[in-house]
């Protein structure tokens, strides 16, 4: 079950977010999450394009299943999903 405390050591796709740039205040995306890699998030938009946006230099609010909203710093996700899923942190 993806809770706030583990949130991280899952996998995004399928999870709904709202991406804002701290660089770029004008890309505000909300929508699906559809891909990850890396560097980049691509959403599927609430009006059904796709966009990619970069994890260094973004906040993410993620809205779990329970409806809870969790927000996290792109910084600490810019590593390969595969091995942030197994990647102990210190602190978040």
């Amino acid at each position: 079950m993806i809770t706030s405390k583990n949130l991280v050591h899952h996998e995004f796709i399928g999870l709904k977010v709202h991406a804002t740039n701290m660089k770029n205040k004008s890309l505000d995306l909300k929508g699906t999450i559809i891909d990850e890699t890396k560097n980049t998030i691509k959403i599927e938009c609430e009006d059904f394009t796709e966009k990619m946006i970069p994890k260094m230099g973004s906040l993410f609010v993620f809205e779990l299943p329970n409806g809870e909203k969790v927000e996290i710093d792109g910084n600490i996700l810019s590593i390969r999903p595969e091995d942030r899923i197994k990647k102990r942190f210190k602190k978040i």
